[in-house]
């Protein structure tokens, strides 16, 4: 159901000290295009890229200690946000990552939830989760484990 209050864009705001370095990275690197924005002049700098169909994750600290487990990672000390990017090839997505001065924090897994994750720490402090999807959607509702909350036992 969509009113006038529906959310039609998802914006994550990346604040750096170093724009050029992450505009390369997102804009170039990941291949994420640039549409126009409006900045004066100076250091006032802006550059809003798309990143393809937007949704937010929410889960729990388990869930995301799970994942962390999973992808390698260390356990997160508190909250954190990080970008997660579907992508058609993780491995070509980490490589091109890593050859653009990307730190790699855990290499290409394959996940209990049917997709190929790999993260890179990226500029300003941002964690980057590529994922490539092994299995659609529909093929996942048939798989144990995949559900709604609502539907799920607790």
């Amino acid at each position: 159901m969509t009113n006038s209050t529906t959310p039609k864009q998802l914006r994550l705001i990346i604040e750096t000290d170093d724009f050029d370095t992450a505009l390369r990275f997102y804009r170039d690197v990941l291949g994420m295009p640039e549409q126009v924005a409006f900045a004066t002049d100076g250091d006032d700098r802006v550059a809003i890229l798309h990143a393809g169909v937007a949704t937010i994750e929410l889960a729990t600290r388990t869930h995301v200690k799970n994942i962390d487990e999973i992808e390698g990672m260390p356990p997160a000390r508190g909250p954190a946000l990080r970008i997660a990017l579907e992508v058609d090839d993780t491995t070509e997505a980490v490589s091109a990552a890593a050859e653009a001065g990307a730190g790699i924090l855990a290499a290409p897994t394959p996940t209990p939830f049917r997709s190929l994750n790999a993260r890179v720490q990226g500029p300003a402090g941002w964690q980057v989760t590529f994922f490539q999807e092994l299995e659609t959607l529909q093929e996942r509702q048939m798989r144990e484990g995949f559900t709604t909350d609502d539907a799920r036992d607790r």
